[in-house]
C-alpha cells in the first residue's frame, strides 16, 4: 500500500516538473543559496570566538616546585621515577581552593625540598595530557608516591602543618624500636600500635619486610593522620618482651582485649590483607574527626552510632608528643573503656615480675591522710634505667598525684571505729598509658595520739573519726571507684569519644554553643576556656546536646569526668543546651515616633524573639503575646508577613498586646513550646499563660480571623463578663485583680476536675460492667470449649471406628476382586473347552452323516 502511494507521489512530482521546469530551477537555486548561507555563517563564527590564552606558571619561580602548567603528564612519571618520595599537586588555575593551597604547599616545599620531589600539574588545560587522561571532580588533589608505591591520596585539610605531618609519615612509615625502652614508649600510647619482628641477618631486607612496609603505607591511604602506627623490631631479645619468637611476625597490641598475631596460615601475607586485618581488630577509644567543610555525611554517619562526646582541642600536627590536654582526654577515654583492670595479661612474664619503688606522700588537705605510692616496674627496667623510680608528677606540684589519690584510694578507706587508730585502703592505677608499669597506692588515716593530760583536756578528739578530704565539686553523686573507670560497661548510654581541631572546626563549635569569634579562638579557643578546649555531648536519637560549662577552679579532667558521670546517670542533671541567635539591636520591621527630629529609641512593631529572650517575653503576665513561628526557608511564612505586619500596626496603640515572632530554624526552644509545622500561630493570654491557644489549622490566616482569635482568647476578653469589685476597678490591674483571676482560674480547674471525676466514675462503672459481661462470656466460652472437646473426642473415636471398618471393607473388596479374577480365568478356560467339545461333536456328527449317506448310496446301488 505504502509503495503504491510513494509511486503515485513520485509520478505527480515528475509530472509537475515536466509541465513546469521553472519550479525545478527555483528549487535548485534556493538549495544552493541555503548551503552558501550556512557556510558563510559558520566561517563568521570561527572568526568571532577568540582562542583560549595559553596557561602560565601557577607557582612562583622561587618555590622549589616543578610547575607543569601545560599538563605534561609524561614528565610526571620521569620525575617520580628519579625521586624516592614525590608529591604531585593537581590543580586548576581558576580554583580558589587551589590558590589557597598553593601558599601552604610552597611553605612545606621550602622545608622538605631536599627529601621530597614537589611537582604541580595543571589538570585543566584542555590540550594537556593530564586533562585527557584524568577526570577529577574537585581541585586540588595531592598524591604522594613512596618509591614505587602509590598513589597515596591526601584527604586532610590543606594546611601547611597537616600536609607536612602527612609527608613526614610517608617518608618514615615505620618506627624503629631498638630497645625495650623504646618499645615500651611506643606501646604506651592510647592509639593502636602494630609491631613487626624481622631479623636482618641473612639479607639486607627480609622477604616480608617490603610487604610490611607497604601495609604501613596502605594504612596511610585509609587514615591520613596515621593514627595506627607501625613499628619494627630487629632484636630477638626485644621481641621476646611481647612474646614474639618467630621471624616475620606482625603483632597488634590491644589494651582492653588480648593482643593478636597476624594469622599467616589463614590469610595471605599481603599489604592489603595486613592493613584490613589491623583495621578490623584494632581498638580505638579516641577518634579524630575532620569534616571537609563541604556537603558531607561524615558527622551524620558517626552521630547515628550513638551519643558522642565531641572535644574541640588545640592541635599541633607537628608536635613530637601529644599535648597535655589530649593526654588528659585520652586518659579519661582509656579509663572509661577499661571495664577490667586485668587487661595486661597478654604481656610477657618478664614484665610481670615487678619490683616496687615506693615513696610516702602527705596530702595537704589534712595532716592525718598519709599515702604510700609505689611504682611497679620490671627488674630489667629498674637496673637498666634507675631514673624510672623517680615520680615525675611530684615535681609538678603534686596535682596529678593528689587527684589520683583522692579518686583511687581515699574513698575505699573503711569506717574508723572508736577503738582503731588507723585504717587503710589500697588501689592501683596506671602510669599514664604505659602497659609495663602501674602505681599502687595505699592510704591510711592516722588518729592523733594524745597523752593523758591532753586526753583530759580534749576528750572528744579521740572519739571523732576523721573524714577524707572533700572530693572535687560535682553536681552528681560520686559512683563506686573513681567514677569513670569502666563506666562504659555500667551504663546503657555509652559514649563515643571524638576529637576535633578547634582552629579548623570553630564554626561547628559555635553551632554547638561555644562563645566568642574565630580570631579570639586562636588565642583563647572555645570562648571562656583558657586552655582552648570545648566539649559537648550530642545525642542525635533524642535530638539534644549538652555543653560542658567549666569553672576556673576545676581542671579539665575533673570537669570532664563529672560531665560524663552526669550524662551516664539514670536521672541526668544536665540541662539541654539551646542554641539561638544573638540579640538584635533592632527589629526587621519597626516604626518610630511621629516626631522624627527627636532622638528617641525606635519602637519595635514586631518583636523578634530568640532563645534567650523567648521565656521572659512570652511569660510576661501583664501582656497577651501573639507568637508567630516561621523559618527563613518557609515560603508560606513569607506570604503571611504582610498580614502579621498589618495586625501589628492595628494593635500598635494597645500596650497589653505584643505581636512577636521566632525563627525556629535558628533558635532552639524548650520541648513544650515547639510546634509540629510552620507557619503556626499561638496566643499566650495574660495572667493565664498555661491556657495558651493555637490558631485553628482549618481557618485561613487572614486579618479578620486573627483579630477575632485575639479578642476571643485574650485575657481581658475572657474575664470581661466576670463581676469586678469597685476597689479592683479603681485600682485597675493590681495585685488583687491578679489574685482574683488566679482564684477564678482555680475554681474553673476544680469544676473541671469534678466533671472529669464524674466522667471517670462513669467510665469505671462501664468498664466494671464490661468486665463482668466479659467474665460471663468467658465462663460460657469455657463451657462450650469443654463440650466441643467432648464432641471432638467422640468424633475422633467414630473416625477411628469408621476407618477400621473401611479398612476391612477394602480388604473384602480386594478378596472379591481376586476371586472374580480367578473366576474370569476359569470361565475363559471353560469357554475354550466348550468350543473344542462343540467342534468335536460337530465333526462326529458330520462323520456320522457321511456314513449314513454312504450307506444309503451303497444300499441304493445294491
Amino acid at each position: 500500500m505504502l509503495r503504491r502511494v510513494r509511486q503515485s507521489l513520485r509520478r505527480q512530482v515528475l509530472f509537475l516538473m515536466a509541465r513546469r521546469p521553472v519550479l525545478l530551477c527555483g528549487a535548485v537555486v534556493l538549495g544552493v543559496l541555503l548551503i552558501l548561507a550556512v557556510k558563510f555563517t559558520c566561517s563568521r563564527a570561527k572568526n568571532v570566538v577568540a582562542a583560549a590564552r595559553p596557561p602560565v606558571r601557577f607557582f612562583s619561580a622561587e618555590a622549589p616546585v616543578v610547575d607543569l602548567y601545560l599538563g605534561q603528564l609524561d614528565q610526571v612519571e620521569r620525575l617520580r621515577s628519579v625521586a624516592e618520595v614525590s608529591l604531585i599537586f593537581f590543580y586548576a588555575p581558576w580554583c580558589a581552593h587551589s590558590m589557597a593551597a598553593r601558599q601552604e604547599v610552597q611553605q612545606v616545599a621550602k622545608k622538605l625540598a631536599k627529601q621530597v620531589q614537589f611537582v604541580a600539574v595543571n589538570c585543566w588545560w584542555s590540550h594537556g595530557k593530564c586533562r585527557k587522561h584524568n577526570r577529577f571532580y574537585q581541585y586540588p588533589i595531592i598524591h604522594l608516591f613512596y618509591r614505587r608505591f602509590g598513589p597515596i591520596e591526601y584527604k586532610g585539610p590543606f594546611v601547611a602543618p597537616y600536609v607536612e605531618s602527612f609527608i613526614l609519615r610517608v617518608i618514615t612509615p615505620l618506627t624503629y624500636l631498638p630497645s625495650r625502652a623504646t618499645l615500651e614508649e611506643f606501646l604506651s600510647c592510647h592509639e593502636p600500635r602494630v609491631v613487626g619482628f624481622f631479623q636482618f641477618n641473612s639479607s639486607p631486607q627480609p622477604p616480608g619486610y617490603i610487604t610490611y612496609l607497604s601495609s604501613a603505607l596502605q594504612a596511610l591511604k585509609r587514615d591520613f593522620r596515621g593514627v595506627v602506627r607501625f613499628g619494627v623490631v630487629t632484636s630477638k631479645q626485644v621481641a621476646e618482651a611481647i612474646s614474639l619468637k618467630e621471624d616475620e611476625t606482625v603483632y597488634l597490641y590491644r589494651r582492653f582485649n588480648s593482643s593478636l598475631i597476624f594469622p599467616r596460615n589463614e590469610r595471605n601475607f599481603t599489604p592489603e590483607a595486613i592493613c584490613s586485618w589491623v583495621f578490623e581488630h584494632h581498638e580505638t577509644v579516641l577518634q579524630w574527626l575532620q569534616p571537609p567543610g563541604t556537603k558531607s555525611r561524615l558527622l551524620e554517619h558517626e552521630l547515628t552510632k550513638g551519643p558522642a562526646l565531641l572535644l574541640f582541642l588545640p592541635h599541633n600536627p607537628l608536635g613530637s608528643k601529644p599535648s597535655p590536654l589530649l593526654q588528659q582526654v585520652a586518659d579519661i577515654a582509656v579509663r572509661y573503656h577499661s571495664c577490667d583492670n586485668n587487661n595486661h595479661s597478654s604481656l610477657d612474664k618478664s614484665f610481670t615480675s615487678h619490683s616496687p619503688c615506693c615513696q610516702s606522700v602527705l596530702l595537704p588537705e589534712s595532716s592525718t591522710n598519709v599515702c604510700e605510692v609505689c611504682l611497679s616496674l620490671s627488674q630489667s627496667s629498674l637496673t637498666s634505667s634507675p631514673a624510672h623510680c623517680s615520680f615525675s608528677f611530684t615535681t609538678q606540684g603534686g596535682d596529678v598525684l593528689q587527684f589520683y589519690l583522692r579518686h583511687c584510694c581515699l574513698h575505699r578507706l573503711p569506717a574508723v571505729s572508736i577503738k582503731t587508730t588507723t585504717s587503710m585502703g589500697c588501689s592501683n592505677f596506671l602510669n599514664s598509658y604505659s602497659p609495663f608499669s602501674q602505681y599502687s597506692a595505699c592510704c591510711r588515716k592516722v588518729e592523733p595520739q594524745f597523752n593523758e593530760s591532753q586526753a583530759k583536756e580534749e576528750p572528744d578528739m579521740q572519739r571523732v573519726p576523721l573524714t577524707p578530704p572533700p572530693s572535687p565539686p560535682s553536681s552528681a553523686p560520686q559512683p563506686r571507684g573513681d567514677g569513670i573507670t569502666g563506666l562504659r560497661c555500667q551504663t546503657n548510654r555509652t559514649l563515643r569519644f571524638y576529637v576535633l581541631d578547634v582552629a579548623l572546626n570553630w564554626p561547628l563549635a559555635v553551632r554547638l554553643g561555644a562563645t566568642g569569634n574565630r580570631s579570639a579562638s586562636l588565642h583563647q579557643e572555645a570562648g571562656a576556656q583558657s586552655d582552648g578546649s570545648f566539649a559537648a555531648i550530642v545525642n542525635l536519637k533524642d535530638e539534644v546536646h549538652y555543653v560542658l560549662h567549666r569553672s576556673p577552679a576545676t581542671t579539665l579532667t575533673e570537669s570532664l569526668e563529672a560531665f560524663i558521670r552526669n550524662f551516664s546517670a539514670p536521672y541526668s542533671l544536665l540541662q539541654r543546651h539551646l542554641v539561638g541567635e544573638e540579640e538584635k539591636k533592632g527589629g526587621e520591621e519597626e516604626t518610630r515616633h511621629p516626631d522624627r527630629h527627636q532622638q528617641s529609641p525606635p519602637r519595635l512593631l514586631i518583636t523578634e524573639l530568640t532563645t534567650s529572650s523567648f521565656l521572659p517575653s512570652v511569660m510576661d503576665l501583664q501582656k497577651d503575646v501573639l507568637l508567630f513561628y516561621y523559618t527563613q526557608w518557609c515560603g508560606f511564612c513569607s506570604v503571611l508577613n504582610h498580614i502579621i505586619i498589618q495586625l501589628a500596626r492595628l494593635l500598635q496603640g494597645n500596650s497589653s498586646i505584643t505581636v512577636a515572632r521566632v525563627n525556629v530554624a535558628r533558635n532552639d526552644l524548650p520541648w513544650e513550646f515547639m510546634v509540629d509545622h510552620v507557619p503556626s500561630i499561638l496566643l499566650f493570654p495574660k495572667y493565664r499563660k498555661h491556657f495558651s491557644v493555637k490558631f485553628p489549622d482549618n481557618l485561613p490566616i487572614t486579618l479578620p480571623n486573627l483579630l477575632r482569635f485575639i479578642l476571643q482568647h485574650s485575657g481581658s476578653e475572657q474575664h470581661a463578663d466576670k463581676p469586678v469589685p469597685a476597689s479592683s476597678e479603681a485600682e485597675g490591674t493590681g495585685p488583687t485583680a491578679v489574685l482574683r483571676a488566679e482564684f477564678l482560674a482555680l475554681q474553673q480547674e476544680v469544676q473541671a476536675l469534678r466533671h472529669a471525676r464524674k466522667r471517670l466514675s462513669q467510665q469505671l462503672a462501664q468498664l466494671w460492667r464490661d468486665n463482668r459481661r466479659l467474665t460471663f462470656d468467658t465462663l460460657s466460652l469455657e463451657a462450650q470449649n469443654i463440650e466441643l472437646q467432648r464432641e471432638r473426642q467422640s468424633l475422633e473415636e467414630q473416625y477411628r471406628e469408621k476407618s477400621r471398618q473401611l479398612g476391612e471393607a477394602v480388604k473384602r473388596l480386594q478378596e472379591l476382586a481376586d476371586t472374580a479374577e480367578n473366576l474370569l480365568n476359569e470361565n475363559t478356560l471353560l469357554r475354550v473347552l466348550l468350543r473344542a467339545l462343540k467342534d468335536r461333536t460337530e465333526a462326529q456328527e458330520q462323520v456320522e452323516v457321511e456314513k449314513k449317506d454312504a450307506e444309503q448310496k451303497s444300499h441304493m446301488a445294491s
